[in-house]
């Protein structure tokens, strides 16, 4: 039930927007975060997909993970993450981590890419999945 609370934390997130403006994908995902006891990961942008522009996680320790993408249309959208995917999210959140001249060095995409498809062959992030919290 993590990715419950975020899209809860998210969907809060549409009814404070007083002139119709979103803030910056980071800060709303550091928000969900710090209102639901989690903390991020990572984020990362998702270059070469059709759908998808960016994808962060939050973990809840023991608890489990939830995978926050953001659609190109500026939707966002949740999923937990199973144990087919931990070692992804392992190695995103180390890349996310280390200083800045590694992260230059060592490419994240082809990780990105493939935890996306994984969690898209687990039935998450399809077209009409989930409504969206814009």
């Amino acid at each position: 039930m993590v990715a419950g609370h975020v899209e809860l934390a998210l969907f809060e997130q549409t009814f404070v927007n007083p002139n119709g403006l979103h803030r910056p994908f980071p800060d709303r995902v550091a928000d969900a975060a710090e209102k639901t006891g989690g903390s991020v990961l990572f984020d990362v942008r998702v270059d070469g997909d059709v759908e998808v522009q960016r994808m962060a996680a939050i973990g809840y320790g023991a608890t489990g993970t939830a995978i926050i993408v953001m659609q190109k249309s500026g939707e966002l959208r949740c999923a937990s993450v199973n144990g087919d995917t931990r070692f992804l999210v392992e190695e995103l959140t180390a890349w996310y981590a280390s200083p800045l001249h590694e992260q230059a060095r060592v490419d994240y995409h082809g990780t990105a890419i493939i935890l996306l498809a994984k969690l898209r062959s687990a039935g998450h992030f399809a077209r009409s999945s989930r409504p969206p919290f814009g």
